[in-house]
């Protein structure tokens, strides 16, 4: 994977206790969804939070775009 950003409430600052961390990554060619996953949960138990790891792919097309131009990097 490459190109990770944050996105949503921890880059808004509207973030809470129990908030999740959005991530977004760009995914390398040969990248599965048992790597993604394997990430995720290697990011949460490192972190303490519960993150929501998405691809551009995997956001909906309504506010696909929103998302990649508000996305910052880590």
């Amino acid at each position: 994977m490459a190109n990770p950003r944050v996105f949503g409430s921890a880059l808004l600052g509207t973030d809470m206790e129990g908030s999740d961390l959005d991530l977004l990554v760009d995914p390398l060619p040969g990248t599965t969804l048992f790597d993604l996953g394997g990430l995720q949960v290697e990011l949460e138990d490192l972190l303490g939070v519960t993150v929501d790891l998405l691809t551009p792919g995997d956001l909906p097309l309504k506010f696909r775009q929103k998302v990649l131009d508000q996305a910052r990097p880590v």
